[in-house]
């Protein structure tokens, strides 16, 4: 086991955590968990003992260790007390701080991207949004990236916003098939764009947030004014704005292998 450094008195706490965790990644039994842990038999057993008399753990019919009830219990709590606002903020005013432009955080409703925030960047360039506000998907590079994961839905989604909206941007894909063909692009690299579609001389790049399960439970985005969004600066941003929403991520219980540090 690594060495943890706790505060004095926490250790038998930071062990029982430790042993939770070996559970969760697959041991099965006293052996494994000590093979996993490097705690001594006796200490691992113990610890065992009490996380099962709480709940924490529970043994199946054949010997199997599992993870308990009570973390299912507390998980649930803590999901629905997270504030993806409360939660995505300071990540975002850090986002805004380094990128100097306007960022944005929002989640799908009702087949549109409804805004939860904005923070304005420092070159004072005024964005079309604000908070509650609502913006079609397929024109928006945040309503892409809340997409990413539903290729089924990007050439109907495509068709119905267009139908919706009593608008024709000068920029824009010439139909549903080359939109789809984007959105895989989009979707390998992690980011979308929005290449002045949603409003004039405004380019803007997005990634998918995601919650405990892995599915996209919101998006953040970086928008600029065109002469601020070259394309090297845009592909930049993407690897930025991927690896904030990321951390986000974590803070909302995703733990899969999404690169944090994404690389260059």
């Amino acid at each position: 086991m690594a060495e943890t450094k706790a505060p004095a008195g926490t250790q038998t706490l930071i062990h029982g955590i430790v042993v939770l965790r070996a559970v969760a990644h697959g041991a099965r039994n006293l052996k494994e968990v000590t093979g996993q842990t490097g705690l001594s038999r006796s200490s691992a057993h113990r610890l065992i003992q009490a996380l099962r008399s709480q709940r924490f753990l529970r043994e199946e019919s054949n010997g199997d260790l599992r993870l308990g009830p009570a973390l299912i219990e507390l998980g649930f709590q803590a999901r629905d007390e997270i504030s993806i606002q409360e939660v995505a903020r300071p990540f975002l005013l850090d986002l805004a701080q380094t990128a100097k432009d306007t960022v944005h955080l929002a989640v799908e409703d009702s087949g549109s991207a409804l805004y939860l925030d904005k923070i304005h960047g420092s070159r004072g360039i005024e964005i079309r949004s604000w908070p509650g506000c609502r913006m079609p998907l397929t024109f928006t590079g945040i309503g892409k990236a809340l997409l990413l994961d539903d290729p089924d839905r990007w050439q109907s989604q495509y068709i119905q916003d267009r139908n919706l909206q009593d608008r024709k941007p000068e920029h824009d894909y010439a139909n549903e098939k080359t939109f789809a063909a984007a959105m895989r692009q989009f979707a390998n690299q992690g980011f979308a764009y929005d290449l002045e579609e949603n409003e004039p001389g405004i380019r803007c790049v997005a990634a998918p947030v995601r919650d405990g399960a892995g599915a996209v439970t919101a998006a953040i985005s970086i928008s600029a004014a065109v002469t601020f969004m070259p394309g090297k600066r845009m592909k930049e941003l993407g690897r930025l704005v991927r690896r904030t929403a990321a951390c986000i991520s974590v803070q909302l219980g995703y733990g899969g292998d999404e690169d944090i540090a994404v690389e260059t």
